[in-house]
C-alpha cells in the first residue's frame, strides 16, 4: 500500500527494550491504531543485559535473548521492520501526517512518534584505535564477535572499569585468560558506588586473578599486521594484548531529536510523562534524560532495563491519552562471575553510608543516606538487604542508619517494626 494511503498510526523508532515495552503497553491499554516498530539491527528485538553476562560466559544462545516470539508482533498488529535505520523525520503539520524515511528509502507516515533509539558506545580516540582486535560491546553482533575472539585470545585488556568492563573481565578470566583492567579514574565504578564498594570490586577481581590498574590513561595501541598487540599507557608502560575490549560508557542517540529541534541536554529531555519538548513526541530509554524518578527534582540519565521499562510504560500511557504520574525506584544489577551486585535507588548526593557485613566475606551491603533519609543500597551477594531497601524506598518506610548498621538485625525486621 502506498504510504499516502496507509493510516498514519504510531511510529516507534528504536527496537530496544523501551521500544518493545512501549508497543506492548499500547496494545495492553487497548490502543488499536496501527503501530510500526523500526530497528536498525537485522535481529528481532532482544535483551541486552545478558550480552556481557550469560552470553559472553557461554551459557546463553542468541535465540534465548528474544523479547517476544516471532508471532507476537503480527498477532498484535505491530509492523516490525528490522535492519533499517531512520535517517530523516518530519512531524505532522497542516493536517498532513508525519513522515519518516529509512536508510533504504522506505517512507513511513505516522500520526504519533516515539523515540526509543538508545545509545551507542563511546569510542576511544587514540592512535591505533582502528586496529583489528579492539572491540566494543553494545549489541548482539558485538557480543558474538567478542565471544568468538575471546576463544582464541590469551591476553585480554579491558579499557574501562565500569560495570560492562568488569562483567567482560570476569567472563574472560573465568575462561582462563590473562586479564588486565585499565581505568583512568582512581577507583572502579566511581560514579555509581561508594569507595568501599569500589575497593571491594578491585580486591575481588584481583583475588580471581585479574590485574586492575587505576589512575592511568590509555594513549594508544600498537599492532602488527593490522592486529592489536599492545595497549600503550600514559605512564610509559605497554600491556601485551591479543584482544582489547573498550567499555568507556555510551553516548545517547540524539540525532533525530536534534533534527526535529527537540531539547537535548546530555540526552533527549523528557518530563515525568515521557514527553519531549514537542508534546506530540515521546521518548524513553537510554536516549533520554528525565526528572529524578523518586523526587522529581533535577535531571538524570538512567541506563537500566527497569528504568527503560517504567519510562516506556509511561510513554505509552501518554500516547494513549492516559497520562499517569508514578514514583518508581530505579534498580539495577551487575553479575561479575559469582559476584552479584544489586542496586536499588540513586545514591547521588549521599552524605553518609553504612556498611552491613564484612566485604572480605563477599556478602555485604552499603546503605546510602542524605540528611538522615535513605537514598539507595548496593548489595553484593546480599539479596535480602537489597529487597528490604527496595521495599522501604518504594513504600517510603524509614530505615534509620543507626539501626541498619547492625548487621545482626535483618532489615526485614526493621521494616516490620513500625507496624508492630
Amino acid at each position: 500500500m502506498p504510504p499516502e494511503e496507509r493510516e498514519a498510526g504510531t511510529l516507534v523508532v528504536g527496537a530496544s527494550q523501551a521500544g518493545v515495552q512501549l508497543v506492548a503497553s499500547l496494545r495492553q491499554l487497548g490502543d488499536t491504531a496501527p503501530i510500526t516498530l523500526v530497528g536498525a539491527e537485522a535481529h528481532p528485538p532482544y535483551q541486552r543485559p545478558p550480552l556481557s553476562k550469560e552470553f559472553l560466559a557461554g551459557t546463553a544462545a542468541p535465540e534465548t535473548l528474544a523479547f517476544r516470539t516471532t508471532s507476537f508482533y503480527a498477532d498484535h498488529d505491530i509492523e516490525l521492520i528490522c535492519g533499517e535505520r531512520v535517517v530523516d523525520v518530519a512531524l505532522p503539520s497542516g493536517g498532513r501526517p508525519g513522515l519518516a524515511r529509512t536508510s533504504s528509502g522506505r517512507e513511513l507516515p505516522f500520526g504519533r512518534l516515539a523515540l526509543t533509539v538508545g545509545a551507542r558506545p563511546r569510542r576511544i580516540d587514540v592512535p591505533g584505535a582502528d586496529l583489528d582486535g579492539i572491540l566494543y560491546l553494545r549489541d548482539l553482533d558485538d557480543a558474538v564477535s567478542l565471544r568468538d575472539r575471546l576463544a582464541d585470545a590469551s591476553r585480554v585488556v579491558v579499557v574501562g572499569g565500569g560495570f560492562i568492563g568488569l562483567e567482560a573481565a570476569a567472563a574472560a578470566r573465568a575462561q582462563g585468560k590473562e586479564v588486565v583492567v585499565v581505568e583512568a579514574a582512581d577507583r572502579l565504578v566511581g560514579r555509581a558506588v561508594a569507595p568501599v564498594v569500589s575497593d571491594f570490586l578491585r580486591a575481588a577481581h584481583e583475588r580471581r586473578g585479574s590485574s586492575v590498574l587505576l589512575s592511568v590513561d590509555v594513549v594508544g595501541f600498537s599492532g602488527a599486521g593490522g592486529h592489536v598487540d599492545g595497549v600503550l599507557l600514559a605512564d610509559g608502560r605497554s600491556l601485551p594484548a591479543d584482544l582489547v575490549m573498550v567499555g568507556i560508557g555510551v553516548v545517547p542517540r540524539t540525532e533525530l531529536a536534534e533534527q526535529l529541534g527537540l531539547e537535548c541536554d546530555g540526552g533527549i529531555v523528557v518530563d515525568a510523562h515521557a514527553r519531549t519538548s514537542a508534546p506530540s513526541v515521546v521518548a524513553a530509554g537510554d536516549c533520554t534524560v528525565l526528572p529524578h524518578p523518586m523526587t522529581g527534582e533535577g535531571r538524570v540519565r538512567l541506563e537500566s532495563v527497569p528504568s527503560a521499562v517504567a519510562q516506556a510504560t509511561l510513554a505509552a500511557a501518554t500516547l494513549a491519552g492516559r497520562e499517569a504520574v508514578t514514583r518508581s525506584v530505579p534498580w539495577f544489577w551487575s553479575n561479575q562471575g559469582d559476584l552479584k551486585l544489586q542496586i536499588a535507588g540513586l545514591s547521588t548526593g549521599f552524605d553518609r553510608h553504612v556498611v552491613r557485613g564484612d566485604p572480605d566475606t563477599e556478602s555485604f551491603s552499603v546503605l546510602y543516606y542524605r540528611s538522615g533519609t535513605l537514598l539507595a543500597v548496593d548489595a553484593v551477594n546480599a539479596p535480602a538487604d537489597y529487597l528490604a531497601v527496595r521495599k522501604a524506598l518504594t513504600q517510603g518506610i524509614a530505615l534509620p542508619a543507626e539501626l541498619a548498621a547492625d548487621a545482626g538485625t535483618p532489615l526485614k525486621a526493621l521494616l516490620a517494626a513500625p507496624a508492630a
